[in-house]
């Protein structure tokens, strides 16, 4: 991340096109670096001054007395790429492109864009923009930008794709008197992108939130990547506009055609932990808040209030925004009648009228935060005849540490100014109207569901290492040889089949007379579907007939389709019909399926299918790889999961772990497939104890199938890395499963961290472990393979599993280096199976394209240092107690 850090601590700037002309760009950034000359060097680079400001003007980089640690350009487009150019050759590595011209106008500057891109990647230099402001750290009093104002310093970085929204907002932010670790405007993100400014955010001490205007995400799996790894650490808040665009109009398959391009982006947020808002004000509300707060572990929210109107406009904030009102328990209930007037409101919204004194609040809160019904609390106060807003405040202030969120409306003007100091200083969360605390408290819960999502550890499910996948691929490779790129009915189903989902058998019948033949053996009734690549919505057409029961029926209905199809589409390629055994005994008709996304490969749909799936539009969206968690958490996004999770009337529940399953079945098969580009599984029956698909149409991806793809390139989020398992034997002959480490391990790593001896578990952290958390096994077991690999060696004996042993290497934002540990149980110990996991790793960071790994090791660890004598390391002094050792890639 070095040459990204020369964008934020620059230790020498270029500043090309510099001018002391009145009104220019060149002027105002000029005027804004100097105000820190005293910081770094400032060399103004212009071939027509002598001076500006008062300052020598080189003529070009190359003439500079050295390489500056950042240049930034503010000259014409047109001269652009060769600037770039000569700074390359004259050693820069860090360049901010202020100026405009390039892809925003079209074909002219798209090339022009592109190639700088060229000259930037042979001169190995990091660029930020073109067509941006660049960027401002207030603590290092440095503002590249334009704007004349500098932020305090403060905890947020603010990242902005458009440099004209980004400037109001940081106008309006610094008129709050809100702080800044940074501000950067990406602008056309040629190549400094949200996920390496992510990465440097997230490492960043002076940062403890980050927040986001974004229109195009750029690098999507860089971004998830990076967000991903610090959501935990650090809230990363986005403000994305755009959320009613309609743009689906392409698709082929039912899915692809009910599902707005924007809901990818809420999958990608949702996946990631990142949390969404839809107001400039709740992206700093969020920003204060999300890292201090005591996040809700549900929606359900209490309401204290001492005027009924302020109530009612924050109930139906709530639920309009899928809130609720917590439940009072009776005890409550009891107990607030102890002591409230006889005249409160006997319910949440908790009214406790408008006499109220700062004792009443006090004592309000104090029972209901008890209330396990109630996962937050929000107090709401307007001036009346009780104590003044100050006295109320103080009183609350006092359960600033609650266990459950304590969210504050002090409405008014001046009179409650202070008031809403107080909960400033006390970190508690105030509000001008209700409205805007509703809001907070749901992205709260929203924030707390991403995480918890991210780190649940998932049940176990069947890992199947290898379905038929060469076989499915000469059927593609048929496909397109006959100029296909719709599969048919029985080819879709025998993808589904081989990943373990059941599917219908249908039979293809080329005539009348085939296909009563076909529906005698299989028995009646039958249903009978029409069979062409050129006709997707089958019943719209006609094209679809049910409970068919005998052979002359049969007959007259072959016919009637496929003159239906004629009518609806002279120029149909019509296969002939399809033939299958009605299924009349089921629950609930679901839809499963797929489209690919340019930007975030493929995206994954559940919900209500059957023919009226287009109308109801019941779809949630995720994002392969699924596990169990990920499946369930995708079923809950739907209005129809609770009929399926508890019935309705007569339907019965169903087997939600079978459903779960086809999900995950169904995620593998988008994994191995890139040639696909949309898959509908409509209708998916359900019943109690099964699942089946009763149609389905898979359609390839041309452009995949010409250019090739490797392997998972068409996905955003690295899946199960199944190239890395593998047999191996001990010295002593006991055979091991070595394999990437998977969230449901959680269990299988406790026991090998609680079966540690003292020192075992010293050499490997350092400290004795006394307990061993949820989250700490969800930190080792739930891992983005992207930027980190860990490697389990498994063992079997007398049926049950073990884990003996783990490898780990994280690899460091920037991916050139990377930290690797080794862990193996003390029973297993002196078996090779240290050195054997050491060199997996050493292999996977020879594979990642890392120049170096390293490790700490105590100084009385002679069995590892020795270990990583024999593997070529070589050591230095870290500290007192520890070494570090560095092998060079």
């Amino acid at each position: 991340m070095e040459k990204v850090k020369s964008f934020f601590d620059p230790g020498s700037i270029a500043l090309v096109g510099a001018t002391d002309r009145e009104g220019t760009v060149g002027k105002i950034i000029l005027e804004n670096l100097l105000l820190a000359k005293d910081k770094r060097k400032i060399y103004p680079v212009n071939p027509n001054r002598e001076k500006a400001l008062n300052m020598e003007c080189y003529p070009n980089i190359g003439s500079l007395p050295e390489p500056p640690s950042l240049a930034v350009i503010v000259t014409p487009a047109e001269g652009v790429p060769d600037l770039v150019k000569e700074s390359g050759k004259a050693g820069v590595k860090a360049i901010i492109i202020i100026s405009a011209g390039f892809k925003e106008i079209g074909a002219e500057g798209k090339a022009r864009e592109d190639k700088i891109a060229d000259i930037a990647s042979k001169y190995n230099i990091r660029v930020m923009g073109p067509n941006c402001m660049g960027v401002i750290r207030p603590s290092a009093n440095l503002n590249t930008t334009f704007t004349t104002r500098m932020p305090k310093p403060g905890y947020v970085a603010f990242l902005s794709q458009s440099g004209a929204l980004g400037s109001a907002v940081l106008d309006w932010a610094i008129s709050k008197g809100i702080g800044f670790s940074a501000f950067v405007s990406l602008g056309s993100m040629l190549d400094i992108n949200f996920g390496d400014l992510i990465d440097y955010f997230g490492e960043d001490p002076e940062t403890r939130s980050i927040i986001i205007y974004l229109e195009s995400i750029g690098n999507a799996k860089k971004f998830m990547s990076a967000a991903r790894g610090f959501a935990r650490t650090k809230p990363i808040i986005v403000l994305k506009p755009g959320k009613f665009e309609e743009s689906a109009k392409a698709a082929k398959s039912h899915t692809g055609a009910m599902v707005r391009d924007d809901s990818y982006y809420d999958a990608v947020f949702r996946r990631a932990g990142v949390v969404r808002v839809e107001e400039i004000a709740d992206l700093f509300n969020c920003a204060s808040i999300l890292n201090t707060a005591q996040l809700p572990k549900g929606p359900n929210l209490a309401i204290i209030t001492n005027a009924g109107g302020p109530a009612v406009l924050a109930t139906d904030t709530l639920i309009s925004r899928g809130g609720k009102l917590a439940q009072l328990s009776e005890g409550t209930l009891t107990n607030l009648n102890g002591f409230l007037p006889p005249n409160w409101s006997k319910s949440n919204p908790v009214d406790i009228l408008g006499d109220s004194d700062s004792q009443r609040y006090a004592k309000t809160i104090e029972v209901i935060v008890k209330d396990p019904g109630v996962d937050g609390v929000l107090a709401i106060y307007t001036p009346q005849g009780g104590d003044g807003p100050i006295e109320v405040a103080k009183a609350i202030t006092n359960y600033a540490k609650s266990n459950k969120p304590i969210l504050t409306t002090w409405m008014g003007d001046e009179e409650v100014a202070k008031a809403r100091q107080l909960f400033y200083q006390s970190k508690i969360p105030t509000y001008e109207f209700p409205e805007g605390a509703i809001r907070t408290y749901l992205y709260m819960y929203q924030y707390a569901r991403n995480l918890e999502s991210l780190y649940e550890t998932p049940e176990e499910l069947p890992l199947d290492m290898g379905p038929s996948k060469n076989y499915l691929k000469t059927l593609i490779r048929k496909a397109v040889r006959a100029g296909r790129t719709v599969l048919t009915e029985e080819t879709s189903k025998k993808f589904l089949t081989t990943y373990g989902i059941s599917a219908a058998t249908a039979y293809a019948a080329k005539d009348a007379k085939d296909a009563a033949r076909i529906a005698s053996q299989g028995g009646y009734p039958v249903v009978m579907k029409i069979s062409s690549p050129d006709i997707v919505h089958k019943s719209d057409v006609g094209g679809v007939m049910l409970n068919i029961s005998s052979a002359d029926e049969v007959r007259k209905a072959f016919n009637e389709i496929v003159e239906n199809a004629r009518k609806f589409k002279p120029d149909a390629e019509v296969e002939g019909v399809s033939v299958q055994k009605m299924i009349t005994n089921y629950d609930y008709e679901l839809i499963v399926g797929s489209k690919k996304d340019s930007i975030f490969g493929p995206v994954i749909m559940f919900g209500l299918g059957g023919i009226e799936a287009e109308f109801f539009k019941d779809i949630a969206v995720g994002l392969p790889p699924l596990n169990q968690v990920l499946a369930r958490r995708l079923l809950e996004q739907t209005k129809i999961y609770k009929m399926l999770s508890q019935g309705f009337r007569t339907r019965p529940p169903i087997n939600l772990r079978l459903l779960e399953e086809t999900l995950v079945k169904f995620s593998n098969l988008l994994i191995d497939f890139p040639e696909i580009a949309e898959i509908d599984i409509n209708p998916l029956i359900v019943t109690s104890n099964a699942a089946i698909a009763l149609d389905a149409r898979i359609i390839l991806d041309e452009e995949a199938i010409q250019k090739g793809i490797h392997e998972y390139g068409h996905l955003i989020i690295s899946p199960y890395p199944t190239r890395y398992v593998q047999p191996w034997r001990c010295k002593d002959g006991r055979v091991v499963l070595l394999r990437p480490i998977r969230p449901e391990d959680e269990l299988l790593e406790r026991e090998l961290i609680a079966g540690l001896s003292e020192e075992s578990m010293r050499f490997r952290f350092f400290y004795l472990i006394k307990y061993i958390t949820h989250d700490m096994l969800t930190r080792f077991c739930n891992i983005d393979y992207d930027r980190e690999m860990a490697i389990t060696a498994e063992y079997t004996s007398n049926g049950k599993r073990r884990n003996v042993g783990v490898g780990r290497l994280i690899i460091q934002p920037g991916g050139e280096t990377g930290e690797f540990a080794v862990l193996v149980a003390d029973d297993f110990q002196g078996n090779g199976l240290g050195l054997k996991l050491s060199d997996m790793l050493i292999g996977i960071a020879h594979e990642k394209g890392l120049k170096s790994i390293y490790g700490i090791v105590l100084k009385d660890n002679t069995a590892m240092l020795g270990l990583a004598k024999r593997l070529g390391f070589v050591t230095q002094t870290y500290s007192s107690d520890e070494i570090k050792i560095v092998l060079e890639l």
